[in-house]
């Protein structure tokens, strides 16, 4: 099963439309606020720090460069070519590789497993933006690519963050201008209450090693300059023994 083609088609009309320049995305936080926060999570859970990193769900590869530093392969993946171009382009030097993957087929990713073998997953916000009839091959997609000794970081918006959005698209002035395009292109989040994550994840027969909350910081802000930040919770997850 692959995800329906009005999901990916929004997502490529999105990207395509997308500007070049880091931040100019409403998520496209610097790392520091971002992946930098999570790996401080992640790290102490690690299995084998030494395994192929995927970050899944890439975008435009701001995150994806900033893990590029500190694994020893790093592998971009999206499910949108037009974002996989944008990650390209923003990282002429080849720091990572980047391709086109729909991890909800999960042909597609036991395929990328059989080349890497055993992967660490980095997956920020991609759950709650899936269909919900996808949502458990996303997973499953997931636990293929991890195998025995990977470990996957997971951080998805909570229920907390929909009257925060709302709020924001609804505003008498209109959404923030960096929320706008999401709106405008049918890709609003979806709603996965906080209990149903850890039955996605059980029933690809993974256990939940960490978790915790911490806000999604965004590179949007108020009327009055104050940053948005997204109520979030993060898991480590991997292989139940």
């Amino acid at each position: 099963m692959s995800v329906t083609s009005r999901y990916r088609e929004a997502w490529e009309g999105f990207w395509r439309e997308a500007p070049d320049e880091q931040g100019a995305v409403f998520w496209d936080a610097e790392p520091a606020l971002t992946a930098g926060l999570h790996l401080a999570l992640f790290e102490p859970q690690l299995a084998d720090p030494g395994l192929p990193l995927v970050d899944l769900g890439c975008g435009n590869g701001t995150q994806t460069r900033f893990l590029a530093d500190r694994f020893p392969r790093v592998l971009g993946v999206d499910l949108s070519e037009a974002a996989v171009e944008h990650a390209r382009h923003a990282d002429p030097a080849g720091q990572a590789g980047y391709r086109v993957l729909d991890a909800a087929e999960k042909g597609e990713a036991e395929s990328l497993h059989a080349e890497l073998g055993d992967a660490n997953v980095y997956v920020r916000g991609v759950l709650h933006q899936c269909e919900p009839d996808d949502r458990q091959p996303f997973v499953d997609g997931l636990a293929a690519l991890l195998g025995d000794r990977g470990r996957a970081f997971l951080v998805e918006l909570s229920e907390d963050a929909k009257p925060v959005l709302m709020g924001l698209a609804q505003s008498p002035s209109g959404p923030p201008p960096k929320l706008a395009p999401i709106f405008r292109h049918g890709i609003a989040p979806g709603e996965v209450s906080d209990a149903a994550v850890p039955e996605y994840l059980r029933e690809a027969g993974l256990s939940v090693l960490a978790s915790g909350e911490l806000p999604l910081t965004t590179t949007e802000y108020t009327a009055d300059g104050v940053r948005i930040e997204l109520p979030s919770k993060w898991l480590v997850v991997g292989r139940t023994a």
